[in-house]
Parts: C-alpha cells; sequence; structure tokens
C-alpha cells in the first residue's frame, strides 16, 4: 500500500509559526508533524510513502534526511506551491497514484486504527474517511450521506444535510486511482483550477455513486490549521508520545 501526503501549502493561520516552515514541519510532542505521520502510516502497514513539498521544502528534506524511519520517503516539489491550492498538488501526484494508494492532508494527525479501519473497509473505489458529531463549524469538510454512500462533499453544504465531516484521508482501489487520475486531469485544465481543492474532484465523483464512507467515530484524530490545534493534536499523540519517551529511557538504562 502506498500514501501519498499532500504537504506543499504554508498554513498562514498558522503564522508565524509557518513563516519559514510548512505547518508539517512544526514540532509537536518532539517530533514534526510529517515524522509522526510516516511513523503512524508504517505502523498501519503502509510501507512506500510519497510527500508533496512546496513551502519550505529544503528545510522538510532536511527533516526527512535526519530521520531513519523517513529513508524510503520520497518527495515531490509543487513549484505552484504559492499561488495554488491542493488541487495543483495532487494532480502533480498524479503518476504515484498506478496502483491502490491512499491520499491524505499534510496536517491530518491520526492513530494507526484510523488507517488500519479504513484498510479493512469494504471494497470500493473511493473511500473517504469521515467522523460524525452532533454540530459541525464552518471550517468542518462536511459530507452528505446516503447511507455510507457520499452524495457530495464540501464546506459549503447545510447543517440541514450534513451527516459527517471528511478527516482528510482518502483510500482508492481498483478502477478508483484511473477514475481520479481522469477527473484530476479535465479539472486541472479548467481557469479555476489553481484556486480548488481535491475534494471538489471527489464531488464530483461522488455524483456517479462511486465515492463511499468509512466512519472512526471514537478514534483519535485532529486537524492542524490554527495555534489552537496543536494542543489538540498533541493528545492525539500523548499515547505513542509516552511510548516512545519510555523507549528511549530504556535505551539509556541499558
Amino acid at each position: 500500500m502506498k500514501a501519498v501526503i499532500l504537504s506543499a501549502g504554508q498554513g498562514r493561520r498558522l503564522l508565524p509559526l509557518t513563516r519559514n516552515v510548512p505547518k508539517c514541519a512544526l514540532n509537536i510532542s518532539g517530533r514534526a508533524i510529517l515524522h509522526w505521520q510516516i511513523e503512524v502510516l508504517r505502523d498501519a502497514g503502509v510501507d512506500e510513502i510519497v510527500v508533496v513539498l512546496g513551502h519550505g521544502a529544503k528545510h522538510v528534506e532536511a527533516l526527512l534526511a535526519r530521520h531513519p524511519d523517513c529513508a524510503r520517503v520520497r518527495v515531490l516539489y509543487n513549484p505552484f506551491h504559492g499561488v495554488s491550492d491542493n488541487l495543483a498538488s495532487a494532480w502533480l501526484a498524479s503518476p504515484e497514484m498506478d496502483g491502490d494508494f491512499i491520499l491524505m492532508n499534510g496536517d491530518t494527525l491520526f492513530e494507526a486504527e484510523v488507517v488500519r479501519r479504513l484498510l479493512a473497509s469494504p471494497d470500493a473505489p473511493i473511500t473517504v474517511t469521515v467522523d460524525k458529531k452532533d454540530e459541525y463549524d464552518d471550517d468542518d469538510m462536511r459530507v452528505k450521506l446516503d447511507g455510507v454512500t457520499m452524495q457530495r462533499i464540501g464546506k459549503h453544504l447545510r447543517p440541514s444535510e450534513t451527516h459527517a465531516e471528511s478527516i482528510g484521508m482518502l483510500l482508492f482501489r481498483g478502477e478508483g486511482p484511473a477514475r481520479f487520475r481522469w477527473a484530476l486531469e479535465r479539472m486541472v485544465r479548467k481557469p479555476e483550477a489553481l484556486e480548488q481543492w481535491y475534494l471538489s474532484v471527489i464531488d464530483d465523483l461522488a455524483q456517479s455513486g462511486i465515492v463511499t464512507t468509512e466512519c472512526i467515530r471514537g478514534l483519535r484524530w485532529a486537524e492542524v490549521d490554527t495555534p489552537a490545534d496543536l494542543d489538540d493534536a498533541a493528545a492525539v499523540l500523548a499515547p505513542r508520545a509516552r511510548r516512545a519517551r519510555r523507549a528511549r529511557a530504556a535505551e539509556g538504562n541499558g
């Protein structure tokens, strides 16, 4: 299984923390966000990881070079990161979408069980990982459902048609990768492409009934968009961070 991580953006709502480095390089509980993502993905059985970089790419590449767990991580560079949203990053990574793969945002932190549950979900061309809660705010990537089948996705959905939120992690299997690549190629040719998210492509594909969802309610995850989110992310990572500290202490004692 391959994972493609979109980490080209700056994360302007986290300024000044992201003035010189992207949000994926921010330190949480002793490690960069990207390091945590790679470690958890590998624990869940993902053995090939590709990261799309842009803002602060050299800094992130240096971080990866210093981390032994990142030796086999491959990097792509999005030269349009300053003037585009993540649709362009997804399109640049489309040659990597040649088989089953996970696509995820570079600001999502999660426990390994989130990935395991997604990989164990019923076979479908495209599966979007979602969570459910009592109320949704304006910043949530809202999802409209018919059972487990996705009908629409976007921040524009009204509360009355919102049944879940996307956590920013999708699984493509079977015909899904080819359908997604084709839709990306079609969408990127439009004048407004640089201002769009790749989830606008998923919204279009959902109209054909090939997009399903896997709910991970009760599992730990967090999205890092603002300084206030850093504490939530640290809470998600707390059990893993404690295990890492105990392991380091044991090595020191040995």
